[in-house]
């Protein structure tokens, strides 16, 4: 379950960075909001996660899953470039979160 925990952390970490895109500087009151509830979200999730998990697994594949999904969300929602060398430098961090993965102990 702990695994479960930390990728929702990860996807709500996306949700937060992206939304702070759209808060223009916590002017906007929606966007504010959801921002600072995906924030509390995905922070205590991690916090769930590190009850079973090593400290710098569970931080490293956060902070992973959140770089992946915030580059491709840029990409996607906000036609950022999306280069094959962008690319092959996602996948090298997905293929980092796989290894900390598959040696994780927990």
């Amino acid at each position: 379950m702990s695994w479960v925990y930390l990728v929702m952390a990860g996807l709500l970490e996306v949700g937060w960075a992206v939304g702070l895109k759209y808060t223009a500087g916590f002017t906007r009151l929606w966007p504010s909001v959801f921002t600072l509830v995906t924030m509390a979200g995905s922070v205590g999730m991690l916090g769930l996660a590190l009850r079973q998990l090593p400290l710098g697994t569970a931080y490293a594949v956060w902070t992973g899953i959140g770089t992946i999904g915030t580059a491709i969300a840029g990409m996607v929602l906000l036609h950022e470039p999306a280069g094959a060398l962008r690319l092959l430098a996602i996948a090298m961090i997905a293929g980092g979160i796989v290894g900390l993965k598959l040696l994780s102990p927990a």
